[in-house]
């Protein structure tokens, strides 16, 4: 597991300068409990978290009935992107899968940042259109492939999902129940 100094300057690829001026402003730490929500629908959502460790979802309620939309787990960023990036009211909800350690940086410091450090800006907006095209990829999946190819798709794309996450949350994750997920499995 990768502390968020490495992932700043590894993943992200950040020189020192960026990085640490970002990481002086990384300073709200949360712990969450099984259940409890990070972000709750109809929040607006003031911070970008990164995930030190334990696992979230990301769920949309559709005619009352919740859908994961997305997962979070160690050394990955979370947070209501529409909301944040709108400064609106979240029309979706995290929630901690397990116990779940984050650390966050506002909303107001973040952007703050974006304009002093243009390559930072740059680098957010690349993590912001990777984030679209893997939804615009998964949306693929769940329009033109059957059930057996969408959890093999996703065991290309994040084998390590299906070591973090319940498989009831994958399911829901991949638009099928269950049982058709374990019974496609094999």
């Amino acid at each position: 597991m990768a502390t968020l100094s490495q992932f700043l300057q590894e993943q992200l690829r950040l020189p020192d300068e960026e990085a640490s001026a970002l990481l002086r402003h990384w300073q709200k730490a949360k712990s969450l409990r099984r259940g409890d929500f990070l972000t709750r629908k109809g929040q607006v959502e003031q911070y970008l978290y990164y995930i030190t460790e334990g696992t979230l979802a990301i769920f949309y309620d559709i005619d009352e009935n919740e859908q994961v939309v997305g997962f979070g787990y160690p050394d990955t960023l979370i947070l209501s992107i529409p909301s944040f990036i709108r400064n609106r009211p979240s029309d979706y909800y995290i929630q901690a899968l397990g116990p779940t350690e984050l650390r966050g940086i506002s909303r107001t410091d973040f952007y703050r940042l974006l304009e002093q450090y243009p390559l930072l800006e740059t680098t957010w907006r690349q993590a912001v259109e990777e984030a679209l095209l893997g939804r615009i990829e998964r949306e693929i999946d769940l329009l033109t492939v059957s059930p057996r190819e969408r959890i093999q798709r996703l065991l290309n794309r994040s084998p390590h999902v299906f070591q973090l996450i319940p498989n009831k949350y994958i399911a829901s994750y991949l638009r099928m129940t269950p049982e058709t997920l374990s019974r496609n499995m094999r």
